[in-house]
């Protein structure tokens, strides 16, 4: 056989082995999804993120035929789980439960985790989560002018709770004493990171902290039992999961409204197109779910659902927006 038959003969075959690929491939994507799903939550339990994806989790089979299973992959504030699914298989059966903190906050701040804010396949937001201020009820600041007052009085000596180093928590509290003249708003609190945000809800309500600035969802069975008192809320109009709580823009303050979190759906990069349809598909019938409206209201959320389009653009946004703001605050971590 001359060496040019050997060549022909190699790239034939090495055809004819793509040609197999690709028809395992469609066929994959025809039958997806053929097993159970597995919903990665980036956070601890109790928290934004948890309660999210179970919501998600307890519908979703309905529109794809299969179980969705939720499992917390928590660290280094939501980057060890999204590491997790950015990595994996891009078939389908790993999902994230991407949130703020993990997918434009994290990506924005820290400089050396192990993605780039869009390396994955963004299938949809499905909601957003107002933003409450709140201390135990312990405490003795009755308004946020009172707590604004105290931080001035005693720099360096109070405290705030987050989800981890990089969530929204993170920043939002530095953010929300700088636009209300706090000096020295970076430094003014100690930072008390935790696992995820229901842990960091649970150490206000013990007063190990004396503020949490974070998703109402996680807040809202803490302020109905009485043990939070909310002090502010950053949506433009009161909201009945804290209706004692002013609005930023009550309080003279507006620009605290960017404090808005979310989440959404996303893959690993690389999904075959038809398998993202699908899901997506599911996703726009999850939009007129009523259980899951009824759900994700009761927790304080906001039913959001956005195509992939909008999805892009709204995260495009998002992390524009906090990679100026940590820039601001000096709190970008090399």
């Amino acid at each position: 056989m001359t060496s040019n038959t050997k060549f022909m003969s190699t790239v034939a075959t090495g055809a004819a082995a793509l040609a197999v690929m690709g028809s395992v491939s469609m066929a994959m994507a025809a039958d997806y999804p053929s097993k159970p799903i597995t919903l990665v939550a980036p956070y601890g339990a109790g928290g934004a993120s948890d309660m999210a994806s179970r919501t998600m989790a307890s519908v979703l089979p309905s529109y794809l035929g299969q179980p969705v299973m939720v499992v917390n992959r928590t660290g280094a504030g939501g980057v060890t789980g999204s590491a997790y699914v950015s990595k994996s298989k891009p078939d389908g059966y790993t999902l994230l439960l991407a949130r703020i903190g993990s997918q434009t906050v994290s990506p924005a701040m820290k400089k050396n985790i192990p993605y780039k804010y869009d390396d994955f396949t963004m299938l949809g937001v499905i909601e957003l989560n107002p933003v409450i201020c709140a201390t135990a009820s312990s405490k003795p600041y009755k308004s946020m002018k009172e707590f604004i007052a105290a931080v001035k009085a005693n720099p360096g000596k109070m405290s705030f709770s987050s989800a981890g180093v990089g969530s929204m928590l993170h920043v939002a509290v530095p953010l929300v004493l700088k636009l209300m003249g706090v000096p020295n708003p970076k430094d003014a609190m100690n930072h008390i990171p935790y696992k995820g945000g229901g842990a960091a809800a649970t150490a206000a309500v013990g007063g190990h902290v004396d503020l949490v600035c974070t998703n109402s969802s996680a807040l809202t069975s803490h302020i109905a039992g009485g043990k939070l008192r909310p002090l502010m809320i950053t949506t433009k109009e009161r909201q009945a999961v804290a209706k004692e709580a002013p609005t930023a823009r009550e309080l003279g303050f507006p620009e605290v409204e960017v404090l808005v979190g979310w989440s959404g759906i996303y893959g690993p990069p690389n999904m075959d197109p038809k398998i993202t349809a699908k899901i997506r598909g599911a996703l726009q019938k999850v939009k007129k779910d009523k259980a899951w409206n009824k759900f994700t209201k009761a927790l304080g959320s906001v039913p959001y659902i956005l195509d992939g389009p909008s999805t892009k653009k709204f995260v495009d946004d998002q992390f524009g927006a906090f990679s100026t703001l940590v820039k601001e605050l000096d709190m970008i971590i090399e």
